[in-house]
This record gives structure tokens, C-alpha cells and sequence, in this order.
């Protein structure tokens, strides 16, 4: 017994959902060429003055804001060294020190003075993601996105124990001069 309508062949069903996907492909490989991939070079980006503005999200407890001021700079050997001074929310003012250096093509490592090992890291295309540990036995991912206009990057910081997402941050760090 069949369940298509008689008036409907099997091969017509087959036919026009094989055009829709022809179509979909090609409007994507349209879009996709529309859209050439821009390349974030994080060491250009944060060699002189930065400012972060963000919100915070720990589990259990309300979202809060955090400031960040930063400046960087590219050392000899190719590392970009970036002194921040951080003002979170109901707590004391902080610094804090990152270093980075690309080791391959689109492979990044270095160190941050709240990570507890290594800082590893991937950049692809407007793309830069940082993994690290911190104490507590924490692992955090930071993914800095490029924004469109070049000057600004969006950062999105997810913290997890066990697996499990514990604390967010939602950034937008800007370049304010050299």
C-alpha cells in the first residue's frame, strides 16, 4: 500500500527536492563568495591601547560588569605581550599579563598570569580561540571574533568544571589608539 497521493509520481517528489538542494548550494556558494573570510591578526589588533567592556555570568549568582584596560605590545621574537588592568564588579582592581606567540601557521601558545600551565591556541580566519586551565580544576575557552569594522573584537569566555558550563563572559573590546 502506498502513502503518496496518486496524483504525485515518487519521482517527482525526488526530482524537486534534488532542485531545492542544486539551489540552496548554489545561493550558499554565492553568499560565501559574497563574503571573502577576513583574517584576524591578534597581534596587530592588540599591540597598543584596548578596552574591554563586559558581563559576567556565574552560576547560581547575577550577571555583573567587568572593565578591562590594556596595552599591548610585539616583542622581538614575535610574542605579543599585554599588561591589563582589570575592574570587575564588587571586587578590587587586578592586573593581569598575557603573553602569545604564533609557533605554526594558525597555532598560537603562550601564557596568562591567571592560567594555571599553558595558554594553547587556533586562529582561523576572524577566529581566535584560547584554552586554558585555572584553579579550582576549571578549563576555559575565550573565542574573540572580529567584528566587521576591523577595530573591534567580540569575545565570548565559557568556564567549565567537569564539563559542565560554571561562568560566561560577553565582551567587546575595542581599539581606542596606538
Amino acid at each position: 500500500m502506498s502513502f503518496m497521493p496518486l496524483h504525485i509520481r515518487p519521482g517527482f517528489v525526488l526530482r524537486h527536492v534534488a532542485l531545492f538542494l542544486m539551489g540552496a548550494a548554489a545561493v550558499a556558494t554565492v553568499v560565501q563568495a559574497a563574503s571573502p573570510a577576513r583574517r584576524f591578526d591578534p597581534a596587530a589588533f592588540f599591540s597598543g591601547r584596548t578596552v574591554g567592556d563586559a558581563q559576567i555570568k556565574i552560576i547560581m549568582r547575577r550577571a555583573h560588569g567587568m572593565h578591562v584596560e590594556s596595552t599591548g605590545k610585539v616583542e622581538a621574537d614575535g610574542t605579543l605581550s599585554v599588561r591589563q588592568v582589570v575592574a570587575e564588579e564588587g571586587k578590587p582592581v587586578k592586573s593581569r599579563a598575557w603573553r602569545i606567540r604564533e609557533v605554526a601557521p594558525g597555532r598560537y601558545e603562550g601564557s596568562l598570569s591567571d592560567a594555571v600551565g599553558p595558554v594553547t591556541g587556533t586562529l582561523e580566519n576572524d577566529v581566535l580561540r584560547l584554552r586554558f586551565a585555572i584553579k579550582g580544576g576549571m578549563k576555559a575557552e575565550n573565542v574573540l571574533r572580529l567584528r566587521s569594522d576591523g577595530q573591534s573584537v567580540h569575545n565570548v569566555m565559557t568556564v567549565r568544571k567537569f564539563g559542565i558550563t560554571v561562568a560566561t563572559l560577553d565582551e567587546i573590546i575595542r581599539r581606542v589608539g596606538d
